[in-house]
């Protein structure tokens, strides 16, 4: 699986990248949405405000969001905006192989 992160973090683009390649997934980094990607995934930080949502689900991209657990309202935000799936920091860290498999099993 291809999965697109739009990450402006370095310690959490590492981080995701080392785990999906682990799980046997191509992971593909950037810090804002290319004109022209490949994914059948993309993870995006609800830290940022300018995440194009809207652009990838136009793309039929499904999207993964997270943010910290205290972050309630920018949460709050990943599932109002359409979000597939959004989920703590820490689930993204702990449980990122279910998160994927919940995902492609909608």
């Amino acid at each position: 699986m291809r999965v697109l992160i739009i990450e402006r973090n370095l310690i959490w683009s590492a981080r995701l990248t080392n785990s999906l390649k682990a799980l046997g997934h191509e992971a593909i980094v950037v810090d804002k949405l290319p004109s022209e990607f490949d994914a059948n995934i993309a993870i995006i930080n609800l830290a940022d405000p300018n995440s194009p949502v809207a652009l990838l689900q136009a793309a039929g991209v499904k999207i993964i969001a997270h943010a910290g657990h205290k972050e309630k309202d920018r949460l709050e935000l990943g599932k109002a905006a359409g979000c597939d799936l959004v989920v703590t920091n820490s689930e993204l860290t702990y449980k990122l192989p279910e998160i994927l498999e919940r995902l492609a099993g909608t």
